[in-house]
C-alpha cells in the first residue's frame, strides 16, 4: 500500500496498513530544517511523510483595481467592487508548471496531493478587511450573495486547473472560527456560505476527486453544515478551540475524515518534551485507527526548535507503526 492508496483509504474509512502522517513545517521553518537536513524534501522522505500540501495557485484580486478604489472611495464597498472587473485570470502556464512539478516530485513518492485553494470568507478579508468584511455581510447583504455567487464560479476554474494538474484533494481554505466561536452568525454562513462552497464541492466531486476544508477556530455551529455540503476532509478539528475529538467520533467520523491532532497553539514548539509525548500519545490513543491524518493543525511557529520537532516526527513515525 502507497502512501496514496493509504490516505484515500483512510478518508474512505477502509483498513489501511498503518494511520498516514503529515505536517506543516516548511512555512516558518523552511531554513532551520534546510540547514540540518539540506532541505525540507529530505525531511519530508525521512519521516516518510504520506501527504503533500501545494501551494502556489493564482492570486485573486486585481490589486490595482482593489487600489483604484480605495484612493476613490476611501474603502472597498460591495456595491462599488461588483461594477468593476477586480479578479486576476484563475488560469496561468507560470503556476500550473509549479503546480505539475510539486505534484510530480511527490507521486514518484506514492504520496497523496492536495491543492490549497481560495474559499470565500477568508479571501474577501484581503479586499475589504475582516472588520469591514463582517460588517458588509449585514450591510450589503444583496451585493455580498453576489459577490459570493461570483466567487465560487471563480473557485470553480481554479479547482479545475489543480485537477487537470493531477491533485488528488481540493483543499478550501477558509477562515470561519474564533477560538470560542464563529466569528458570524450560523444564519449568515447558512444563507451565503453554505450554497456557494456546496457549488463548489459538489463540482469537485464531479471531477472524480476529494475536498476538503481548512478552517482555524471552532466551526462547531455549522459542522452539521459541513456535512452536509459533502466535505471528505476537515482540517483541522481544533481540539483546543471547544472541539473535541469525543464530539467528532460520536456525532462526524461516518461523515467526513479529520487532518490534524498535533496542535501548533498548544503542543509543538511549546511543551516540554515529556509533556509534548504525553499529548502525542493521548491523541494516537483516541484517534488511531479512525478515519484520521496525523497532522499539525496548522504551520510550525518558528519558535519551535530543531530539536523538538524531530522528537515529535520521531515519535509519531513510531506511533503510527506499532
Amino acid at each position: 500500500m502507497n502512501s496514496t492508496e493509504r490516505v484515500r483509504n483512510v478518508i474512505l474509512g477502509k483498513p489501511v496498513d498503518r494511520q498516514p502522517i503529515y505536517g506543516w513545517v516548511f512555512a516558518n521553518l523552511e531554513r532551520q530544517i534546510s540547514e540540518k537536513w539540506g532541505s525540507v524534501a529530505a525531511f519530508e522522505d525521512h519521516y516518510e511523510f504520506d501527504a503533500a500540501h501545494i501551494f502556489g495557485g493564482p492570486r485573486v484580486f486585481n490589486k490595482e483595481v482593489l487600489q483604484k478604489i480605495r484612493e476613490e472611495e476611501g474603502e472597498v464597498p460591495p456595491d462599488v467592487l461588483l461594477q468593476h472587473d477586480y479578479y486576476l485570470p484563475p488560469r496561468g502556464e507560470k503556476y500550473a508548471e509549479n503546480i505539475k512539478r510539486a505534484v510530480e516530485h511527490h507521486k514518484q513518492r506514492g504520496r497523496f496531493c492536495y491543492m490549497q485553494t481560495p474559499g470565500f470568507f477568508e479571501c474577501f478579508n484581503d479586499a475589504f478587511g475582516i472588520q469591514n468584511h463582517l460588517m458588509y455581510l449585514l450591510m450589503y447583504p444583496e451585493e455580498m450573495a453576489e459577490l459570493y455567487r461570483r466567487h465560487a464560479d471563480w473557485v470553480i476554474q481554479c479547482a479545475d486547473h489543480s485537477i487537470e494538474q493531477g491533485v488528488d484533494m481540493v483543499h478550501i481554505s477558509d477562515d470561519w472560527g474564533s477560538q470560542k466561536d464563529l466569528m458570524f452568525s450560523p444564519e449568515i454562513w447558512r444563507e451565503i456560505i453554505y450554497p456557494n462552497m456546496k457549488k463548489v464541492v459538489d463540482h469537485v466531486h464531479s471531477r472524480g476527486v476529494f475536498a476538503s476544508l481548512h478552517s482555524d477556530g471552532c466551526v462547531a455551529k455549522v459542522a452539521d453544515g459541513i456535512a452536509e455540503i459533502g466535505f471528505d476532509v476537515v482540517h483541522p478539528w481544533q481540539e483546543n478551540a471547544g472541539m473535541g475529538y469525543d464530539l467528532y467520533l460520536e456525532k462526524y467520523a461516518d461523515k467526513f475524515a479529520i487532518l490534524g491532532g498535533v496542535c501548533v497553539q498548544s503542543a509543538i514548539g511549546l511543551l516540554p518534551q515529556p509533556e509534548l509525548e504525553k499529548e502525542i500519545r493521548r491523541v494516537f490513543a483516541t484517534l488511531k485507527g479512525k478515519r484520521w491524518i496525523c497532522c499539525t493543525s496548522h504551520f510550525v511557529q518558528n519558535h519551535c526548535s530543531m530539536e523538538d520537532l524531530e522528537f515529535a516526527f520521531d515519535l509519531i513515525y513510531k506511533l503510527a507503526r506499532e
